[in-house]
């Protein structure tokens, strides 16, 4: 038996742009079901009937990521904060790739540079709001 923790994350109205926008940075296959697919077109407004109720992304590294809209009646999407997705390892390649990627059109805090602690380590908030952070064990004096 076993057992994952996967991120789930939850948007208002743009889970389908998401995830096009993660398949495109972390590769794999992509699945997306409606609320009128998963049978709950009825309990939302018929505006978001074609709003993403489970979403996923399972990508090429073995990364998995959830996605979904939260509608009206579920108290819509709230701000992201006190949580933050983080990838890590040694593959310094991959990690500046998907830095690279995920971070295009957000916002960076800290730069993808050499930490005092002797990895490359970097945070950002990619264009959905989403707070990442990156370190790259033992990486090059900078990534």
């Amino acid at each position: 038996m076993s057992a994952i923790l996967n991120p789930y994350i939850n948007l208002g109205g743009t889970a389908r742009e998401a995830l096009e926008f993660y398949h495109g940075a972390l590769g794999g296959t992509v699945s997306v079901m409606t609320f009128e697919e998963g049978g709950m077109g009825d309990q939302v407004g018929p505006d978001e009937k074609d709003l993403v109720m489970h979403g996923q992304v399972d990508g090429d590294h073995g990364f998995t990521l959830m996605v979904s809209d939260s509608p009206a009646h579920m108290g819509g999407a709230k701000p992201l904060s006190g949580v933050s997705m983080s990838l890590s390892g040694d593959d310094e390649t991959l990690l500046t790739g998907l830095w690279e990627k995920l971070s295009a059109g957000g916002s960076i805090q800290e730069p993808l540079s050499r930490a005092p602690w002797g990895d490359s380590f970097g945070m950002f908030t990619d264009r959905f709001g989403v707070p990442w952070m990156v370190n790259i064990r033992g990486a090059g004096a900078s990534a």
